[in-house]
């Protein structure tokens, strides 16, 4: 058609003015059914809880164990605190997110907050979705970093309430609340856990379902501060004496662990005492699960909601000569617990199938009908929620560690760099030296014996090309590789 004189600029100037008008207008917010039935979600994740310690743990046992599935083998993507909770965000492998330690510049909240990396989470994902989100408690090591202020809330966050100093302590904190700052002094209502059970209560209580809620305490990371009523907790409780407890030959070992002398009586001492002060700040992290669920059920909710809880990384006391500390390929740091209580969740049950941290986020995202972006590497364990046994399954879970940059940080732990891979029976390890490590765990599952040097040949090959596979995986493919016999 000929253009009209005068009329087509007339036209392209209104259009303009129009797409002006939408672009200044606020982005529209996810739409959700009246009465939508989807599951609430609640995941609670402790900070450096090793496995086996749950039956201390009164509301945990009652509410979640007996009530739920236990994950008998659950591993971490790195078993230190920040990659493996940007593995939890993300559902990504640590070489994929590259939040390689806990601190800058290779690491820790800066190093997530530079690549952009909040733009897309398992809260953004879920808040697209038409879930309210809320996250409570600690974020990522070193929030809000030299990148951020401290009023820095990042996308995807209804509700917000992490602290932004002094959170190890448990008192004397302060706490950014949805972009406010608020002072915590000393008093016994100012203990973290306490706080943040009660903003939970709160955020269930004035939830229109559905939502996701993440809940990450503190307990029992060092200092291990517990609640005043909790101080004399555990009186006599010593650490467990498994046969991994001051590993008495070391022989076939990697250098660093080689070189670590036996324990003395003082440091089997202190052992036992951060044993029982990491016990009792656990009890404010059961009394913090013992109150959401009391506030699910006084909501009515209860029945419609999932509970997760886990821990980013386990922890050594005295396992291998460690008298503290993670970092390390052994099941000590990289195995944690899993339960899950929910609707069509067995209770009292276990489930044998291998998990990793990087399913979580696909989890949920499976259960809430949230779309998880392509650059997802985690499978949904909602089939094994559901009792079902996939004919295709993970084999393989890919644990790599990086040592940092930060001399005050490298001084925390004698670990090289190493990948390693678990699989149903084997775990494998590349150092960054060159040394390796097999271990049967069929046949000695508490790693006491090295076999690299008289390993097949066969399995060698097979189990470096599985790990090869595994390291070099992105997205989709990272769901092959994990399968790979």
């Amino acid at each position: 058609m000929e253009d009209l004189p005068g009329k087509s600029d007339s036209v392209f100037k209104a259009l303009c003015r129009l797409a002006c008008l939408l672009l200044l207008l606020p982005a529209a917010e996810p739409t959700m059914a009246k009465g939508d039935a989807r599951p609430n979600i609640v995941l609670i994740m402790a900070d450096d809880l090793e496995t086996g310690t749950l039956p201390y743990f009164p509301n945990i046992t009652r509410h979640l164990v007996r009530q739920g599935a236990s994950f008998d083998r659950f591993f971490v993507t790195n078993s230190w605190c920040c990659p493996s909770r940007a593995s939890i965000l993300r559902s990504q492998y640590v070489h994929s997110h590259g939040v390689l330690t806990n601190t800058a510049p290779e690491g820790g909240f800066d190093r997530f907050h530079a690549q952009g990396l909040e733009r897309s989470t398992i809260g953004t994902w879920m808040r697209q979705a038409g879930y309210r989100t809320g996250l409570m408690g600690k974020f990522l090591n070193h929030y809000p970093g030299k990148t951020a202020e401290e009023t820095f809330v990042p996308p995807g966050w209804d509700e917000w309430d992490v602290p932004v100093r002094n959170l190890y302590e448990e008192y004397g904190y302060r706490l950014n609340e949805n972009g406010a700052l608020r002072e915590y002094g000393w008093s016994e209502p100012d203990y973290l856990s306490d706080v943040l059970a009660g903003k939970a209560r709160d955020f269930i209580a004035g939830s229109d379902e559905p939502f996701f809620l993440y809940l990450a305490p503190i307990g029992p990371h060092n200092p291990a501060n517990p609640a005043y009523r909790h101080a004399d907790a555990f009186p006599l409780v010593m650490a467990p004496r498994t046969p991994s407890f001051d590993q008495e030959d070391v022989a076939g070992e990697p250098l660093w662990l080689r070189t670590r002398p036996p324990l003395s009586q003082p440091a089997r001492d202190a052992i036992d005492e951060r044993f029982r002060t990491r016990l009792r700040s656990m009890l404010g992290v059961d009394d913090l699960v013992g109150s959401v669920v009391s506030a699910l059920e006084e909501a009515g909710k209860l029945d419609n909601t999932y509970l997760f809880f886990t821990s980013d990384n386990g922890f050594h006391l005295g396992t291998h000569r460690l008298g503290q500390g993670k970092t390390t390929p052994f099941e000590e740091a990289i195995r944690v617990p899993l339960v899950v209580r929910g609707p069509g969740v067995k209770a009292d049950s276990t489930i044998a199938h291998m998990g990793a941290t990087v399913d979580l986020a696909a989890t949920f995202a499976a259960l809430g009908g949230a779309t998880a972006p392509s650059f997802a590497e985690g499978r949904s364990l909602v089939p094994l929620l559901k009792g079902a046994s996939p004919a295709q399954w993970r084999r393989n879970v890919l644990v790599e560690f990086t040592r940092p940059a930060n001399r005050a940080s490298a001084a925390q732990t004698p670990v090289p760099a190493y990948q390693a891979l678990r699989t149903e029976q084997y775990t494998y390890v590349r150092y960054e030296t060159g040394e390796r490590q097999l271990y049967d765990l069929h046949a000695d599952p508490y790693q006491l014996r090295n076999l690299i040097d008289g390993a097949d040949p066969a399995l060698l090959a097979s189990l470096d090309a599985r790990l090869t596979a595994m390291a070099s995986c992105s997205g989709a493919s990272c769901r092959v590789a994990d399968a790979r016999q």
